[in-house]
């Protein structure tokens, strides 16, 4: 099965912390309870990442520099497109946040398998949640920058891209 997710069908949303924005591009839940998570948002300044208990995170850098991930006794490069996994319950800080940055955010129950997140070239044929990084072909679809395609079955991609495995897809 194929499904394709456009701007149209994201949803944008406050942090839980008050200090910017999401786009929530896939949201998994069984029982109200979550289960998978992609989203996209800016981080424009040094400051503390929401505490989510019980929660696993892979964190990618799309565009800008990237930043440093900074709690008690972390330390986390987070640089463009070398995806970081991190416990949502841990207290962390964004630092060192020179310019901008826009990262794509995978979000898993944590009891749960971790989730896979992989980057890719132009040329790759891959399954999984597919987050194209341009505009161009996933499979027979037309795709924008930053679309969503779902599969279960490897697709070939023109463009780069970010593949995500995880239970809920």
């Amino acid at each position: 099965m194929i499904t394709y997710l456009s701007a149209a069908d994201f949803v944008t949303m406050p942090w839980a912390n008050g200090k910017g924005t999401t786009v929530e591009l896939l949201r998994v839940e069984r029982d109200g309870r979550l289960i998978l998570r992609l989203s996209r948002a800016m981080v424009v300044e040094d400051g503390a990442f929401s505490v989510l208990p019980n929660i696993a995170r892979i964190l990618t850098v799309l565009t800008g520099p990237g930043f440093d991930l900074v709690g008690e006794g972390l330390h986390l490069p987070a640089r463009p497109l070398q995806p970081v996994a991190f416990s949502g319950g841990v207290a962390l800080r964004a630092m060192g946040v020179a310019q901008p940055s826009e990262d794509f955010n995978v979000m898993t129950a944590a009891d749960l398998p971790a989730a896979q997140v992989t980057v890719h070239p132009a040329g790759a044929s891959v399954q999984g949640a597919l987050l194209a990084l341009a505009a161009g072909r996933i499979g027979a679809l037309d795709v924008a920058r930053y679309d969503l395609v779902l599969t279960d079955q490897p697709l070939l991609a023109d463009m780069p891209l970010i593949a995500v495995q995880a239970v809920g897809l």
